[in-house]
């Protein structure tokens, strides 16, 4: 064996360490920390969470219900979101387009009824402007639900101006009435009513649910098909590209307009049931990056082994989410109500117990791609049957941190520096427009749990342990965390 100067073999030593802590050798730059943040102590942090709950408009059904004056319908909704930050609830969907309507000045569509009680009248207050920042000052996300396609259920509805029956596909049997897919101006339209609230509102994201074509045999469209689907092999290739094109147009403008807005899709649960019968290709949007979050909804139970089973398409989502990141979708409204579960056994067996819940979510943390849940709906968490939010609370016993998702917009935050105790008080230092998250670990063996998400860079804790701190920018990227400090 050829020796070598001891010199060189130090050498060579360094150069391999320093390698190794720069990640070379790997291909490419070591990419920033986010999920979860590690320390050479080899903490074990707590999985990043978006926990969420859908508030649905439509009909009055979570918000504001029969209630129209101003002073009783904000007190309704202060109420709700006192009781989700109770849970440690930090993200609301709520509905401000459900029926060619909007819950804010549009010069696209009228008032929605459900505030006043009459279509097209304005109320005596920014409805979107006090729903935005009531959720913001308890640091809860806001996202915009919109219904892309639905006019009404009820034919007789007054159309939006410059809307006429040329705009439209009708479905008498079922009810319903819908801005037809094929035509050019109505995905135009659609992307124009985004960017405007977009442009107005501080809105956190945009997001849209599952209603795309109806679920019909029989579709009005072969004029349509004749006019415009040069190209497409099938009239159910021409459906799934007009409504690719109208994600695509809403994906685009929000890149172009704003793109730190968050876009996400709520889908049904099974993959057919959308490809072939609402014509939405899911899959497609994910791949090609046209949506940040789908958020399935596995409305099951886990013991449910149909076409919409929640374990197997948990699975599926967790395999064909690609560039999308996953959330869950949970039928909160199912438990202790057998209205809504039906009478099948294993139903009855799982909606009848919050411990379906719990085993729900087992299966959502075990899973590396799910990046957080969402309740469907509001209403489900104040009325508590069968005790179904206390579980909810148990289960969110713990604050929890933002996941990023999306595009980075904000300045990567800076890591905090000189963390201490002065007293009974932490205290670090931060720079740039950030908050702070303080890590806790009272075994270092042991998965450690979020102390407090703030603002600012002082609190007061007699509790004995490790502390870690992180920043996060506005877009929820994650600083590097600091070393620990103890309180003996």
């Amino acid at each position: 064996m050829k020796k070598y100067p001891l010199y060189l073999v130090l050498a060579l030593a360094l150069i391999l360490n320093a390698c190794k802590k720069s990640g070379s050798g790997g291909g490419g730059t070591t990419p920033p920390v986010t999920n979860p943040p590690t320390t050479p102590t080899g903490l074990t942090y707590p999985k990043k969470e978006a926990r969420a709950v859908w508030i649905t408009t439509v009909w009055g059904l979570d918000w504001p219900g029969t209630v129209y004056g101003e002073a009783a319908q904000k007190q309704q909704y202060i109420n709700y979101l006192n009781k989700f930050k109770e849970l440690n609830i930090n993200v609301i969907y709520f509905q401000v387009k459900g029926m060619s309507d909007a819950f804010y000045d549009s010069p696209y569509e009228p008032w929605s009824k459900f505030i006043t009680g009459v279509r097209g009248q304005k109320p005596s207050y920014d409805v979107l402007k006090f729903l935005i920042d009531e959720a913001h000052a308890r640091d809860i996300e806001f996202h915009a639900w919109m219904n892309p396609y639905r006019v009404a259920t009820d034919f007789s509805q007054t159309l939006p101006n410059g809307v006429d029956a040329s705009w439209l596909l009708d479905y008498p049997s079922i009810p319903i009435r819908i801005y037809n897919p094929a035509q050019p101006r109505v995905r135009e339209r659609l992307a124009n009513i985004v960017k405007d609230l977009i442009t107005k509102y501080d809105v956190d994201g945009i997001h849209f649910d599952d209603y795309f074509y109806p679920s019909s045999t029989t579709h009005p469209d072969a004029a349509d098909y004749a006019t415009y689907g040069a190209g497409q092999t099938s009239i159910q290739n021409f459906r799934r590209d007009n409504v690719n094109k109208a994600i695509k147009a809403v994906h685009d403008v929000i890149v172009a307009t704003k793109p730190e807005i968050v876009f996400s899709v709520s889908p049904a649960p099974n993959k057919d049931y959308n490809y072939n019968t609402l014509f939405a290709d899911i899959v497609t949007w994910c791949r090609e990056g046209w949506v940040d979050v789908i958020i399935p909804q596995l409305y099951q139970e886990t013991t449910n082994t149909g076409s919409n089973a929640f374990i197997s398409n948990l699975n599926f989502w967790s395999a064909n989410s690609y560039k999308a990141a996953l959330m869950v979708g949970h039928a909160l409204y199912k438990f202790g109500d057998p209205e809504q579960y039906g009478t099948g056994s294993t139903a009855v067996a799982a909606f009848s117990s919050t411990n379906e819940l719990q085993l729900q979510f087992d299966l959502t943390k075990a899973n590396a791609k799910v990046v957080g849940n969402v309740q469907y709906r509001a209403l489900s968490i104040t009325s508590n049957k069968i005790g179904i939010t206390d579980k909810l609370k148990s289960i969110y016993s713990n604050l929890a941190v933002m996941p990023f998702v999306g595009r980075a917009v904000a300045p990567a935050p800076a890591v905090a520096t000189n963390v201490r105790f002065e007293g009974g008080e932490l205290k670090w230092n931060t720079s740039g427009d950030v908050k702070s998250v303080v890590y806790y670990f009272s075994d270092l063996k042991k998965e450690g749990k979020v102390h407090a998400i703030i603002k600012g860079n002082t609190i007061s804790t007699n509790t004995k342990g490790y502390y870690v701190v992180s920043t996060l920018n506005v877009d929820n990227q994650e600083s590097k965390p600091t070393d620990m400090v103890e309180k003996k």
